[in-house]
């Protein structure tokens, strides 16, 4: 593995240089960069099989590093994995409870299983239980509980030992919105009591709420990183959104903005849709009228200012919905 130097910070929780994974020959992650200061929400943006959940995995000590370097506080991720693994918690996409046992039983096990004596793991179960709401469920067998739960309660495991780092892997993936919300004022709540959270989400508006910082990753490769603000302002001051009358011609469409503006305008997810980013709001009549003379009929437009969708779209050509192929898919074979 190639040494690479690493920058010294004390408000640093974690450093990544050239992060490289390879599954058969396909990089999963392909020379990934990553700056995570203490104490904030780090937010990993891309679709399935961008390799956030790679990247992760190498950052948790789960997958070994097949190129760059990493550490988490200070400690070298390859070579002092021990120690690294005494600094993070991890909760995946999906709950990693044993269901023939109560919550109960699942976070004292988890307790014995990272040393607490039996006593203190009781104790901190019984603390986790009611921190997370699920006390009237204590006693309840995991088989019982609906998919919030299960995650709330995958989440307090990850949090026996009160690690100052925690990983999360997309861990709203499958919640109602009222759940989702829940899981939120979790995540805020871990922050404000002084744990640092690297978060990987394919959900635009999670990114928005959550994230101090964001880096937008396609292909296993960063695209972009910023605050949200920071990302939304890199795609023009306001957004055109538009549809066409004929969708079949988009492209006739996309060509004329592209004449008029110097820029390609991006293709919506919905057939004859175009967002077109603005440097001036101005210029949205300009657009309309070029259309106009140009014989083509406009079914309805919107102009507003950009959001991650469009920040996402305008960066990589494709929404976070569509999958980014041969990357994280080869995790799954990999592990399996």
């Amino acid at each position: 593995m190639t040494q690479t130097s690493l920058p010294r910070s004390p408000d640093l929780a974690v450093v990544a240089r050239g992060l490289v994974k390879t599954f058969g020959g396909a990089r999963a992650v392909d020379g990934i960069d990553l700056d995570i200061r203490r104490g904030e929400v780090f937010g990993v943006l891309g679709p399935n099989g961008a390799g956030k959940t790679t990247t992760l995995r190498m950052l948790a000590t789960l997958l070994p590093i097949d190129g760059g370097r990493a550490e988490v506080f200070g400690v070298d991720v390859a070579t002092r994995g021990h120690e690294v693994r005494q600094l993070v918690g991890v909760t995946g996409q999906y709950a990693s409870v044993d269901e023939n046992l109560t919550g109960r039983e699942n976070l004292w096990l988890f307790g014995r299983l990272q040393g607490l004596s039996s006593r203190r793991a009781r104790t901190t179960a019984a603390e986790l239980l009611e921190s997370f709401g699920l006390h009237e469920a204590a006693d309840r067998r995991i088989a019982t509980f609906s998919g919030g739960m299960r995650r709330r309660l995958d989440l307090a495991a990850s949090l026996i030992t009160r690690p100052p780092l925690i990983f999360l892997d997309e861990p709203t993936t499958g919640l109602d919105p009222r759940t989702r919300g829940q899981m939120w004022d979790t995540i805020r709540t871990l922050v404000a009591d002084g744990a640092t959270v690297l978060l990987t989400t394919q959900y635009l508006d999670e990114a928005d709420q959550l994230a101090d910082r964001i880096a937008v990753i396609d292909r296993g490769r960063t695209v972009a990183e910023g605050t949200p603000d920071e990302l939304k302002s890199s795609v023009g001051t306001s957004t055109l959104q538009l549809r066409l009358a004929d969708r079949e011609r988009t492209a006739e469409a996309a060509e004329v903005v592209r004449r008029l503006l110097g820029e390609e305008p991006a293709r919506t997810p919905e057939a004859g849709g175009l967002h077109v980013s603005l440097t001036d709001a101005d210029r949205a009549g300009d657009v309309l009228i070029a259309l106009r003379e140009a014989r083509l009929s406009v079914a309805s437009v919107s102009v507003a200012k950009p959001t991650l969708d469009e920040v996402f779209l305008a960066l990589t050509g494709h929404g976070t919905s569509d999958s980014s192929p041969g990357t994280d898919s080869h995790l799954a074979q990999e592990a399996s």
